[in-house]
């Protein structure tokens, strides 16, 4: 992580046997930041680097790559069981002292930490930056390549050259919930969902419908000019993310299971 010393290289793996390659950054108090990176995307890239170093002045970080990305094991399942990945990088976060978790999700990384704070629960806040509010979306040019690579044989031999990201051959059965279908089972943790009007892949209408479908506490930042994920954020708007996140566990009452 660019500027972060990381003294602990993690291995983890999940309850279903996937290992999971992570990296974790000690920081001050009792914070930590777990980033959740977009499709094709690592935590070993220069964008989340420069993400979790400006982070690192707030807390702890646990940067890590999902199953089928990176130095991780299995295939992915673009934002279904990928929960569980999320289960076993809050685990080892705890593990090391934290007591207050913030789940900081991009793209599909944002989907997975929305669903995963709404159906597993355990974490102090969530941020979902440039998240898709359901599946199945098409309706921009580059959502339609992304289902190309999915969906296709020769997508996913080419993705996998290219990118190094394995997808699983088979589809999903059942379909996840989407995240605005579970989005109101976050509360009481708060969650912020921040979207750009210039965004390439998800129009506004995601950031919003994200927004609406959930309950109080809750935050919506449209940010103008900014474009997707983890590529475009500034180092401003990454400033601005951690001054809330560290305000919202102050607030927060504790982490809560779903059902409590």
């Amino acid at each position: 992580m660019e500027g972060v010393v990381i003294p602990e290289p993690l291995t983890l793996h999940t309850a279903d046997g996937v290992r999971i390659d992570a990296g974790h950054a000690r920081g001050d108090g009792d914070v930590c930041f777990i980033l959740a990176h977009g499709f094709t995307c690592s935590w070993r890239q220069p964008a989340l680097r420069r993400i979790a170093g400006a982070l690192n002045r707030h807390g702890g970080v646990v940067g890590f790559d999902f199953r089928g990305h990176g130095r991780s094991g299995g295939c992915s399942t673009v934002g279904d069981q990928e929960v569980l990945d999320v289960d076993a990088v809050v685990a080892a976060a705890r593990r090391r002292g934290y007591g207050r978790i913030v789940l900081t999700g991009f793209s599909m990384g944002g989907a997975i930490a929305v669903r995963h704070a709404a159906l597993h629960g355990g974490v102090d806040a969530v941020v979902s930056v440039s998240a898709p509010a359901r599946w199945y979306y098409r309706g921009t040019v580059p959502m339609r390549r992304v289902h190309w690579v999915i969906e296709r044989r020769v997508g996913r031999m080419a993705v996998r050259l290219l990118r190094g990201t394995r997808i699983a051959p088979t589809g999903w059965d059942p379909v996840p919930e989407a995240p605005h279908e579970v989005a109101e089972r976050i509360a009481p943790v708060p969650l912020l969902v921040v979207h750009g009007d210039a965004d390439p892949f998800f129009p506004l209408e995601h950031g919003h419908q994200l927004y609406d479908a959930a309950c109080d506490p809750k935050e919506l930042w449209i940010e103008r000019a900014f474009g997707h994920a983890e590529t475009a954020a500034t180092p401003d708007l990454i400033k601005r993310i951690g001054g809330w996140a560290t305000n919202a566990v102050s607030l927060a009452p504790g982490p809560t299971a779903p059902g409590d």
